[in-house]
């Protein structure tokens, strides 16, 4: 079965967030990200060259050859199988959920992320460490652009991704609940406690966290270079110190 002009424009349009949010669906690609993303909901689409063997049921599969698999693809080196998945909607009740779920364990939060790279290993970081509700502001970069879907290896499909207004989140979860942020005038990430529960706040690239969020941090942490002493970069890639964070609470909690 040959693709349709239709279907392949359906897919290429998806590259834009307006399409994605018109139609509620976004794309993957590859064995691994589609696999794991099978394993928890259906696809609406999958478009296959036929030396893909589908791990979990499959009902929306067309068989495509290599150059149709080429057209669709948004990857230099396109990997035999390319999916549609709904995008998963918000609840009346996400902001309540992930309040509760803060004051049970740890949540992830970015504030202002713009790299769709960056966005991407922080899921997989999210996902490799145990987190599993990841909550975004509204000027965070888009985790359903095909740049972050494949930049979290499958990883989008165990990570709750919400967007919502950082400081009015902060505003609704209590004092019970810790906020920890990391910034440059923050205490020794080493020696200072840290919970089991809460939410890690994360910063833009080149500007860390926004004001409307540093007055909400109960928490300030940072991540001494060593030694103290010696001249050093500025700053870390929030993605690489979101994963000695994370690290560093797993170490001290398990």
């Amino acid at each position: 079965m040959m693709i349709s002009k239709n279907q392949l424009k359906e897919v290429r349009q998806l590259e834009l967030k307006k399409f994605r949010t018109a139609n509620g669906l976004f794309v993957a690609e590859g064995p691994k990200v589609v696999g794991d993303l099978l394993a928890v909901m259906p696809a609406r689409q999958v478009f296959a060259t036929p030396e893909w063997n589908p791990p979990h049921s499959c009902d929306r599969l067309v068989r495509i050859s290599q150059e149709e698999l080429h057209k669709l693809s948004f990857l230099q080196h396109p990997q035999q199988v390319i999916a549609l998945f709904p995008i998963p909607l918000s609840s009346d009740h996400e902001v309540d959920e992930l309040c509760d779920t803060a004051r049970r364990e740890l949540i992830m939060a970015l504030d202002g992320v713009q790299d769709p790279g960056n966005l991407g290993t922080i899921i997989r970081l999210c996902d490799w460490f145990g987190i599993t509700r990841l909550v975004c502001s509204n000027d965070t970069a888009d985790a359903f652009n095909p740049k972050v879907v494949q930049a979290t290896m499958g990883s989008i499909a165990r990570v709750r991704v919400t967007y919502t207004d950082l400081p009015a989140l902060c505003e609704r979860m209590g004092a019970q609940t810790p906020i920890y942020g990391t910034l440059l005038d923050g205490d020794n990430l080493y020696s200072t406690p840290l919970s089991t529960h809460g939410m890690i706040v994360m910063g833009n690239e080149g500007k860390g966290l926004s004001p409307s969020m540093r007055g909400k941090i109960t928490h300030r942490l940072r991540i001494p270079s060593y030694p103290p002493s010696r001249d050093t970069a500025d700053s870390l890639n929030v993605a690489m110190a979101t994963g000695i964070v994370c690290a560093e609470f797993r170490r001290r909690n398990q």
